[in-house]
């Protein structure tokens, strides 16, 4: 099939429905176990001294000079640097990056009874409802799950705006749907993104001990607010490796997936996410995979996204709205055949999309290889590359 007749079949992607306050909703793959073909999990234990608490560009300075693992197959895998990219692609290849851009999107707050809380403001649903996080503050810095209930309670913001929680997200043990009310906070006009750009700070964990600036938490390439988290396995792209892509003849594609929160703590599945992936981004895609050449997500966000507009034959469509799709390996990929990303923690769901991308061989011999060789986790850490096992190429 030619070019030309895939986008003679392009056509727009429903947008999902949304998810309602108080009706449990039901998505494909939520089951954990063998029912919904999740194969065993990936156990591991992850020292402290491995998560990377700090921006590396201050102690290597500059963020491609993290470390890269590649990954092919069963093969051993190799360890290079993130500036290396461009040397593990063919001429040919097309890199798609998620280009939104996070916010700062933690913001104090006053719960009744006079509690300080923290919230993290995760993900605007189809119906203008937000799905937020209720945290603990500890020492004023780092976070912890809250674990009270805050169904009904309304919650104040600086500059007066409120967050009033309706209840939790269904199936969801962290985040709260609520109803986000500016106020006074804003001029009319005023977006929710434009009050956090003020008034919030980035969401970070208890492995990284200091504040650091909005502009750590943001890729080189991201031009459009509205993350939670950062989709940091772009963090290492800098202009710097996109110019060695081109150089080598290897495109690069935008689409966009902004964040939620992550599932550090409870290891639930993804939430629903707002994605958005052009006609063009669609064309190139086909065309790459008519010409017999790879398509390389960065970022798992780019794997959910484009999987939600890929349909059953491998035809990639334009399409935006909310996915809620959870990919593993009972789901395979039809899209993406290699996939940049960092590391992961033990049990994360991450790792199934990664199992349904590479299979399970290849992380079974990188995640024992990473901790041996003292690779970092985290946002701040170090990638991971996995490819098609291309025995006999003349790669390094």
């Amino acid at each position: 099939m030619s070019p030309t007749t895939r986008l003679h079949r392009i056509a727009p992607v429903t947008t999902p429905a949304t998810p309602s306050p108080t009706v449990p909703v039901t998505v494909p793959g939520t089951q954990r176990g063998a029912a919904a073909g999740f194969s065993d999990p990936l156990r591991f234990d992850l020292p402290p001294a491995l998560e990377a608490s700090q921006p590396p560009e201050l102690t290597l300075g500059r963020r491609d000079a993290v470390r890269l693992m590649v990954s092919r197959g069963e093969q051993t895998p190799v360890h290079a640097r993130a500036s290396d990219l461009a040397t593990y692609l063919d001429p040919g290849d097309l890199v798609v990056v998620n280009t939104s851009a996070t916010v700062p999107a933690a913001v104090d707050a006053v719960a009744p009874h006079g509690e300080f809380v923290v919230v993290h403001l995760s993900t605007e649903l189809p119906t203008g409802l937000w799905l937020v996080e209720i945290r603990r503050p500890v020492d004023g810095s780092p976070t912890l799950p809250h674990d009270g209930d805050f169904r009904g309670a309304e919650l104040r913001l600086p500059d007066h705006a409120t967050v009033r929680v309706l209840g939790r997200m269904p199936g969801s043990i962290r985040l709260w749907v609520t109803e986000v009310e500016l106020g006074a906070a804003g001029a009319p006009g005023t977006s929710i993104v434009e009050y956090l750009e003020r008034w919030g700070k980035p969401i970070r964990y208890r492995y990284v001990p200091a504040t650091w600036p909005i502009d750590a938490y943001r890729n080189a390439y991201a031009n459009e607010p509205g993350s939670a988290e950062m989709p940091s396995a772009g963090r290492p792209v800098t202009s710097e490796v996109i110019a060695s892509l081109v150089a080598r003849g290897i495109d690069v594609t935008p689409l966009v997936l902004h964040t939620g929160v992550a599932s550090l703590e409870g290891h639930e599945m993804p939430y629903p996410e707002r994605y958005r992936v052009p006609i063009e981004t669609a064309r190139r895609i086909n065309a790459t995979h008519d010409a017999g050449h790879r398509v390389v997500a960065i970022g798992t966000t780019v794997v959910r996204a484009l999987e939600t507009v890929t349909d059953d034959e491998g035809i990639t469509h334009p399409g935006e709205g909310w996915t809620e799709l959870i990919i593993s390996p009972a789901r395979p990929v039809r899209a993406v055949d290699g996939l940049l990303t960092g590391w992961h923690e033990p049990e994360a769901t991450h790792l199934q999309m990664l199992e349904a991308v590479a299979g399970r061989a290849p992380l079974e011999l990188a995640y024992p290889a990473a901790i041996a060789a003292g690779y970092r986790w985290h946002e701040f850490g170090d990638s991971h590359l996995l490819l098609p096992d291309r025995t006999g190429s003349d790669h390094r």
